[in-house]
């Protein structure tokens, strides 16, 4: 990825050509960087010099990421109940199935609610993982109440006494109102029953600076604690999860690279960073 590499390198040759500005300046936009990230970057880059510039633009990203635990929740005497929320498209039921994925082979057990009743293939996709994976799924009807499905999932979690509820909720458009609402209303109907513990917001990497509109809508309607960053391969630009931790404040927690349920992964900011400098 190496995001920084044309900067650093332009530093250290203490180059002042205006068109190796302007180019590093594009990149780092084109990167889902932002605009005005960039623009503050290029600022210090410009102030500064060689190794001053350098620790001075690594210690401002280091800034940028969120300092929230990004741990996912666990309590040992009630289920963890996680809502997993975002819109059509950007790999919500799949994170879903490879949480539980990842979540089974650190020895939890978890129950899946397949609360996207708005899209049956929803439904069926999260059935078969659920077979796959040996996870119990509770379902409903096709275009039934998503709100009752979540209930009747935090019930038999709670009686059951798993360690995870996973919800995978409807893939809610971020402008429409009313769908937000709906989502609204799982999480006061789940709480009913148990408290819901995480609200991890799937956004897709290559989206860019829309992603970053959409975890702030979703964060005012359902108040989210974390990130899943999908689609995070060599197709990905690097500087979206810099920009969307410093945009919203919150912690990307895992990161899905591919299809299968062994592409997934908690995210590490330090490994993160050091990829785009190095």
């Amino acid at each position: 990825m190496a995001l920084f590499s044309k900067l650093f390198a332009k530093l250290r040759i203490g180059s002042t050509a205006s068109a190796d500005w302007d180019e590093i300046e594009q990149s780092l936009i084109e990167s889902d960087l932002g605009a005005a990230n960039t623009a503050e970057i290029i600022a210090i880059a410009k102030k500064a010099k060689g190794d001053e510039a350098e620790n001075a633009i690594t210690d401002s990203l280091k800034s940028w990421l969120s300092s929230a635990d990004r741990r996912i929740t666990w309590h040992a005497d009630r289920p963890t109940t996680v809502l997993v929320v975002g819109v059509n498209g950007t790999g919500k039921t799949t994170s879903s199935a490879k949480l539980v994925a990842l979540l089974k082979s650190q020895g939890r057990s978890i129950f899946l609610g397949a609360a996207d009743t708005f899209r049956a293939a929803a439904i069926e996709q999260l059935q078969t993982w659920g077979d796959r994976l040996n996870v119990p799924v509770v379902a409903g009807k096709a275009n039934g109440d998503p709100a009752s499905v979540a209930f009747d999932a935090a019930t038999q979690a709670k009686s059951d006494g798993v360690d995870y509820l996973i919800i995978d909720t409807a893939g809610r458009l971020h402008t429409k109102s009313g769908l937000m609402d709906e989502l609204g209303k799982v999480r006061r109907v789940v709480e009913k029953v148990t408290p819901i513990d995480e609200v991890l917001l799937v956004i897709d990497a290559t989206t860019g600076q829309n992603g970053i509109a959409q975890a702030k809508t979703f964060i005012e309607s359902v108040a989210v604690t974390g990130l899943i960053l999908t689609k995070m391969d060599g197709s990905a630009r690097g500087g979206i999860a810099l920009a969307i931790e410093r945009a919203t404040g919150l912690p990307v927690k895992f990161v899905g690279t591919g299809e299968s349920a062994q592409d997934f992964a908690v995210f590490d900011a330090d490994s993160y960073l050091a990829g785009l400098i190095n």
